[in-house]
C-alpha cells in the first residue's frame, strides 16, 4: 500500500507556546537570576548615587576622617539593605526591569541636584517639585544633568534591559522574593544596631543627612504628599472671618485706600543696601521715605510653604500641623467688601487667590517686558488702571488691595531675571550649574536681581503716587523666603526650616505709606523707622495687613500687627 503524508487538517494540534518575556530567557535554566539584579542595583544606589550623602558627611564638623569613613560604610549597607529589600517585593516576572529602572532614574535626578545646589529632598522639595511650571523646568535643564542621568541611570538601565532573566514559576519567586525580603531585613537591623551609636548621633545632630538618602528620600517625601488627603481634607476649604467689616475709618472717607501688597521671591534681606549691604543695590528706594525691616523672617524656605502659610492665620507653629484647610487674608479682605486682585507673575499662588479676581502673565505678549518665553516683573503694572477699572465699583468705592506676586530674584537662572538696562554688577554667572560659576559673577547675577525689584518696587510707588488724587495709598514689599549663593556648598533654597541657614529665612519687609494713608491709619513712616530691627515674622503679616486697612474681625490680633505699635489711640 502507497504511503501517503498526512494532509495538514489531519496533524496533531500542537498547544499554543507561550512567548518570553522581552528580555526573559525561554530556557528555565539560562539568564541571570532575579537575585543578582537586585543586589547589584543596590550596591550601585547605595555607592554610587550617593555621592552627595557622601560628601556630606565628610564635610560634618566633629567628625574625625575614621568617624566618617565608618558611619559611611553603615549608610551604605543600610542604603543597600532597604532598597534589596523594597526591590524584593517587586522581583517578579513583568516587574523587575522596569522598577529597578524607576529607582536609576530617581536616584540619578536626585543625585544631581543635591551634588549641583546643595539641597535635601524632604515632603517640602517634593510639594515644588510636583508644582514646579515649563518656566522653572527650563531653568533647572543643562548638559552636566543630562550627563548625571546618562552615567548613573541611563547606562545601567541599557545594560540591564539587554540581559535575559530566567524564568521562575510563580511559587518559587514568591519563595525567593520573600526570603530575600526576610535576609534583607534581618542583615539590616543587625547593622542599625553594631553601629547605632555613630548613627543615632549623626541623624540626630544633623537632621539633614536623612534627606539625602538617595533615592529614599524621594519615595519617603512622595509618600507624605501622597498621605496629606488622609490626613486633612484638602478638597474642602473652611470659612474664616465671615465676620469682617470695615472699621471706623471708612465713614464718610472720601479717599478709599487702596494698598498695593508686592510678594517678593527668593529676596535675601541682607543684599538689600537699605538694610546695610556695602553693594549699591537700592538707589531708587534709598530716595523714597520708606521703612524696611531688618529682622523679618520667613515662614517657610520654599514659595510652597511660605505663601501659604504668610497668608494663613495660623502662623508657622500651627499651619503645618492644622487638621483642615480655611480660606486666608484675602477672603477675610473679600469678606469686608473690599475689591481684592492678585497679579502673578510666578509660578501660582498656591491656593490663596483661588477665590479672588486673579490675573497670570503667562499668556502676555507686551514687546520688551515679555521676551524670552517670559515676562519681567514690571509687566504686572502695565494695563493696571484698567484692571482695577473692571473690579466691582461698590467694592472699589470702600478700598482696593492689590497683590503682585514677582518672579524677583528666582534660581538657578539669576541673569534672567534683570533686564539689561539693570546690570549693574559684571561679570554676571550665565549658567544654572551654579557650582562651575566665579562666586563674585555668580553674586552680581544674583544682586542684579535685586536692583531690578528696587526698579520695580519705585515703579510701583511711582504709580501709587499718581493715584493720591482719589485713593489714599499705601505699599508692603515682603519676600517668601531667601537664598543660599554657594555659603557652605548650598545654593537655592527649600532646606529643612530647622537646618536652613539664616540667609534662606531672613527676607525683606518693606514698608511705604502715601501722607494721606498715614493720616487715614494713623500710622507714622517716622515711628515704624524707630523700630527697623524689631523681630517679627511672616506669622504677622496677617494681622498687620488687616490692621493697616482697619478690617474688624474676630480672627484679627492686635498683637501681632506690627502696625499697632505706631498708630495713634
Amino acid at each position: 500500500m502507497p504511503l501517503h503524508s498526512p494532509s495538514p487538517a489531519a496533524l496533531p494540534v500542537a498547544p499554543d507556546r507561550v512567548l518570553p518575556s522581552p528580555g526573559v530567557s525561554d530556557n528555565p535554566a539560562a539568564g541571570v537570576r532575579q537575585l543578582w539584579i537586585v543586589v547589584l542595583a543596590s550596591l550601585w544606589i547605595a555607592t554610587v548615587c550617593n555621592v552627595a550623602l557622601w560628601r556630606a558627611l565628610a564635610n560634618l564638623p566633629g567628625l574625625s576622617t575614621g568617624q566618617a569613613a565608618t558611619i559611611s560604610v553603615a549608610l551604605a549597607l543600610v542604603i543597600a539593605l532597604a532598597t534589596a529589600g523594597l526591590l524584593s517585593l517587586l522581583a517578579w516576572r513583568w516587574t523587575l526591569k522596569p522598577v529597578v529602572t524607576l529607582f536609576l532614574v530617581s536616584a540619578a535626578f536626585g543625585a544631581y541636584f543635591m551634588m549641583a545646589y546643595g539641597v535635601v529632598i524632604d515632603p517640602n522639595m517634593m510639594v515644588n517639585t510636583l508644582q514646579t511650571d515649563v518656566r522653572e523646568t527650563r531653568d533647572l535643564l543643562n548638559w552636566t544633568l543630562a550627563g548625571t542621568v546618562m552615567v548613573l541611570a541611563v547606562l545601567p538601565s541599557f545594560f540591564l534591559w539587554r540581559q535575559q532573566v530566567r524564568r521562575t514559576g510563580m511559587a518559587r519567586q514568591a519563595l525567593f522574593n520573600g526570603l530575600t525580603l526576610l535576609a534583607s531585613g534581618a542583615l539590616l537591623v543587625v547593622v542599625a544596631l553594631v553601629f547605632f551609636q555613630s548613627l543615632a548621633s549623626v541623624m540626630r545632630n544633623h537632621t539633614q543627612v536623612r534627606y539625602l538618602i538617595n533615592p529614599l528620600n524621594s519615595f519617603y517625601a512622595l509618600g507624605a504628599v501622597a498621605a496629606k488627603p488622609f490626613q486633612r481634607d484638602e478638597s474642602t476649604v473652611l470659612p474664616l472671618g465671615q465676620d469682617a467689616v470695615p472699621g471706623a475709618r471708612y465713614a464718610g472717607q472720601t479717599k478709599p485706600p487702596l494698598l498695593l501688597l508686592v510678594l517678593g521671591e527668593t529676596a535675601r534681606s541682607g543684599n538689600f543696601a537699605i538694610n546695610g549691604y556695602t553693594r549699591p543695590t537700592t538707589p531708587q528706594l534709598a530716595q523714597e521715605n520708606i521703612a524696611s525691616q531688618r529682622n523679618a523672617w520667613s515662614c517657610g524656605t520654599s514659595t510652597a510653604a511660605s505663601v501659604p502659610c504668610m497668608f494663613s492665620n495660623f502662623g508657622r507653629a500651627g499651619f503645618e500641623s492644622r487638621t483642615a484647610n480655611y480660606e486666608g487674608l484675602l477672603d477675610v479682605l473679600q469678606h469686608a467688601g473690599l475689591a481684592v486682585l492678585w497679579l502673578d507673575n510666578q509660578a501660582g499662588c498656591k491656593g490663596v487667590c483661588d477665590r479672588v479676581p486673579n490675573v497670570s502673565t503667562l499668556q502676555l505678549k507686551v514687546p520688551g517686558l515679555c521676551d524670552g518665553g517670559e515676562c519681567m516683573d514690571e509687566v504686572m503694572l502695565h494695563g493696571l488702571d484698567e484692571r482695577i477699572a473692571a473690579l466691582p465699583a461698590e467694592r472699589r468705592a470702600k478700598g482696593v488691595v492689590l497683590v503682585m506676586h514677582q518672579m524677583g530674584g528666582h534660581g538657578p537662572a539669576y541673569y534672567k531675571r534683570s533686564p539689561p538696562a539693570f546690570k549693574k554688577f559684571l561679570p554676571e554667572c550665565t549658567s544654572n550649574s551654579l557650582q562651575s560659576c566665579e562666586r563674585e559673577a555668580l553674586v552680581n547675577a544674583y544682586d542684579n536681581s535685586i536692583v531690578y525689584t528696587d526698579h520695580l518696587l519705585a515703579s510701583a510707588i511711582g504709580w501709587l503716587k499718581a493715584q493720591e488724587a482719589r485713593s489714599a495709598p499705601a505699599m508692603l514689599y515682603l519676600a517668601d523666603h531667601g537664598e543660599s549663593l554657594g555659603e557652605n556648598n548650598l545654593y537655592l533654597h527649600g532646606m529643612p526650616y530647622g537646618v536652613a541657614p539664616d540667609v534662606q529665612k531672613r527676607v525683606p519687609w518693606i514698608t511705604w505709606l502715601s501722607p494721606a494713608f498715614e493720616q487715614r491709619s494713623q500710622v507714622t513712616t517716622a515711628c515704624l523707622q524707630q523700630q527697623l530691627d524689631a523681630p517679627i515674622s511672616h506669622d504677622n503679616y496677617f494681622h498687620s495687613v488687616l490692621g493697616l486697612m482697619n478690617v474688624q474681625t474676630s480672627v484679627y490680633q492686635p498683637a501681632l500687627d506690627i502696625y499697632a505699635r505706631c498708630a495713634k489711640p
